[in-house]
């Protein structure tokens, strides 16, 4: 089981950066691969990012793209999620989740942090 704790939420203007980290206990998760997800106030969960185990296949949401860097360091077993250019529109709790090499269904949440981008 893989247990995942993110970290680096807080309040930014506009314009400012963020760094999230997304750390797994319980085993390594260095074979998996790794999505951002936020929920914003009122709204569904949304994709964000997604990194595969060795970095080789990364996605972004178009409105991401240019702006947040995803990347991961395995022998840290933490993945992370640099948002640079921040929105007030990005204000959500974002999550980090582990797809199941199983299911192929990302089957690992985070309980996810705050980001708040004021104007």
């Amino acid at each position: 089981q893989v247990q995942l704790v993110e970290s680096g939420g807080g309040l930014a203007q506009a314009g400012g950066s963020l760094r999230l980290s997304c750390a797994a206990s319980g085993r390594t998760f260095s074979s998996n691969p790794v999505g951002w997800f936020r929920q914003a106030p009122g709204k569904g969960r949304e994709y964000v990012a997604s990194i595969s185990s060795s970095s080789g296949t990364i996605y972004y949401e178009d409105s991401v793209k240019g702006r947040f860097t995803i990347s991961r360091d395995n022998a840290k077993n933490t993945v992370y999620l640099q948002m640079d250019a921040l929105k007030p529109e990005d204000t959500a709790v974002y999550y980090c989740a582990a797809e199941s090499l199983e299911s192929g269904d990302y089957e690992y949440w985070g309980q996810g942090t705050q980001v708040t981008v004021s104007s």
